[in-house]
């Protein structure tokens, strides 16, 4: 039953030690406000590039999101297919499982609506008679995981004995949806190539560190403290590096998204839309801070790793 209460008192001890140390590393950095704000600004930049750019990639997938609805399939039935026809394939294509929606414009509002648009409503006053089709608009059911569901929904459409053109107009979709896996793609590399500078600036902000304090830790060593002893207020440095620099970013970010919100509004306006720039969210923040504090701790680390076991009392 001894044994219960010591070991309960050095598991407090062991947390209370860390507890000092993280204090203490972040007073260590108070003591120097200047080259302190400089390293957390310079972290905070290079973090919020990134961020800032996945947040653009993410307004502009999200504005994209109801692009989908706008690829629709145009049946152009045979110039002898009549109206009665034309509805019973229309109830028969409602029943299609991969078929959401299907509209029929008639030859009267196919001719009026050329006539609005094309406007040459005086000159087709002389024609005999109408010469246009009736057409059949489908919007198909929009299947991410199988993108080729659409092209074989079309030939199945094509090869009805009744529609002699089926036209998909998605094309440009996909070319956008090319560009956005291209920007991901691009983004990632930037974040990467930022994040290792990320750990080049904290690793070395340690090593500097280390050897202004070269004196301190080889009395440290001289009493017989561990390299772990040691060794741990510079991983708690490196971490506050991270945690400010990833809380700096993400200030820096929704500073600069609340800058952008009412000319993006005031643009959207004019297209009649109702758009607008969405954030960071809680989950994006939290993940932005993390994994600043990750780059710290790995930068710090990776320095007092390789200089630590140089320094040796003599």
């Amino acid at each position: 039953m001894a044994n219960g209460p010591q070991h309960n008192s050095l598991i407090s001890a062991y947390f209370i030690h860390h507890a000092r140390v993280l204090l203490g590393s972040l007073g260590h950095l108070t003591r120097h406000p200047l080259s302190t704000s400089m390293t957390m600004a310079v972290i905070a930049i290079a973090l919020t590039l990134p961020t800032g750019l996945y947040l653009a990639l993410n307004n502009i997938s999200g504005l994209s999101a109801g692009w989908d609805s706008s690829t629709r399939i145009s049946l152009f039935l045979h110039a002898n297919v009549n109206e009665e026809k034309a509805q019973t394939l229309v109830k028969r294509l409602r029943l299609h499982n991969e078929i959401d929606h299907i509209s029929m414009i008639s030859k009267e509002q196919g001719l009026e609506q050329f006539k609005q648009l094309s406007g040459f409503g005086n000159a087709l006053q002389f024609l005999e008679g109408n010469p246009l089709p009736i057409v059949l608009v489908v919007q198909p059911i929009i299947n991410t995981d199988h993108p080729n569901q659409i092209k074989q929904l079309l030939k199945e459409l094509e090869s009805n004995k009744l529609v002699d053109i089926a036209q998909l107009d998605m094309q440009w979709v996909k070319r956008l949806y090319a560009l956005l896996e291209i920007a991901h793609r691009v983004i990632w590399a930037i974040g990467s190539l930022l994040g290792l500078a990320v750990l080049l600036i904290v690793g070395n902000t340690i090593r500097l560190d280390i050897q202004n304090r070269r004196s301190e830790i080889e009395v440290s060593k001289l009493i017989g403290a561990s390299n772990a002893f040691i060794r741990r207020p510079f991983l708690y440095t490196g971490f506050w590096y991270g945690f400010s620099g990833g809380i700096l970013a993400w200030l820096l970010t929704s500073l600069s998204l609340f800058m952008l919100a009412e000319p993006v509004e005031n643009l959207a306006l004019l297209y009649h839309s109702d758009f607008q720039l969405s954030g960071l969210s809680f989950g994006d923040a939290s993940s932005l801070i993390l994994i600043s504090c990750s780059l710290g701790l790995l930068g710090s680390w990776l320095a007092v790793g390789r200089h630590l076991d140089e320094i040796e009392p003599s």
